[in-house]
């Protein structure tokens, strides 16, 4: 019952705050309003689904804007995201899900990137759009592993998004994520049971100042620091 719930409450809710959403768009230049509504939006999912978020480390974040890089798991994770992060932040996403009728065009008037992964050249034009917001004040959210890993392990990092990070200058925020496969597993449009999700934040990695050749040891760090961080930690939470 609550996972028929769950979809219904996912395809209406959807439909009608991204409708929200793209009347706000015209009078929301920074996008902070359509952001408050896509949290509304993660928030309303994860009550309806069962889903609570405890989050760690927000004491080290407070100086924005910074590039958050974190461990995917779920299509749960950007809920989960969405819902706790307390900033307004933009993210890369598949150029597919801007196709998706009022939904894709909300993504769009956000300022939310469309990432084509099969046109090289559009990829490129991507990392320097989101370069720029970036150096403009706006914290971005990345996946470096691209795509959903489905055994728990961390997948291979993508060398643009890193790229994109040096570009930019700013402070990576490295974030392990933990329970969200569990909660929706690969292949389910909505949580398949209820349960608590754990986001751990780490130290922001500096990297003003560096060139294109700190590019492999910067992926190295940030994957050594999300390996650590995406275990459940006993650390202070706030629960969401």
């Amino acid at each position: 019952m609550r996972r028929a719930l769950s979809f219904l409450n996912f395809v209406f809710t959807t439909l009608f705050l991204s409708m929200v959403a793209l009347s706000v768009a015209p009078f929301d230049k920074g996008g902070n309003n359509i952001h408050k509504i896509a949290r509304l939006w993660a928030k309303i999912y994860m009550r309806i689904g069962g889903v609570t978020v405890s989050i760690n480390g927000l004491d080290r974040v407070h100086q924005p804007p910074y590039i958050f890089m974190c461990n995917h798991q779920s299509a749960l994770d950007i809920h989960v995201l969405l819902a706790a992060l307390p900033f307004n932040f933009k993210f890369i996403a598949k150029r597919s899900l801007f196709l998706i009728p009022f939904f894709g065009w909300a993504l769009t008037r956000a300022g939310y990137i469309s990432l084509d992964r099969d046109n090289p050249r559009r990829a490129l034009k991507a990392i320097d759009e989101a370069a720029r917001s970036i150096q403009a004040g706006a914290n971005i959210l990345l996946f470096p592993e691209g795509t959903r890993n489905v055994d728990g392990k961390l997948l291979p990092f993508k060398k643009g998004v890193f790229s994109l990070a040096l570009k930019a200058g700013v402070p990576i925020v490295p974030i392990g994520i933990y329970g969200t496969s569990a909660l929706q597993p690969e292949g389910y449009q909505v949580p398949l049971r209820t349960g608590k999700v754990v986001i751990n934040l780490g130290e922001p990695i500096t990297i003003a100042g560096k060139g294109t050749s700190y590019k492999d040891e910067l992926a190295q760090t940030v994957r050594a620091r999300i390996e650590e961080l995406r275990q459940p930690g006993p650390a202070r939470t706030e629960d969401k």
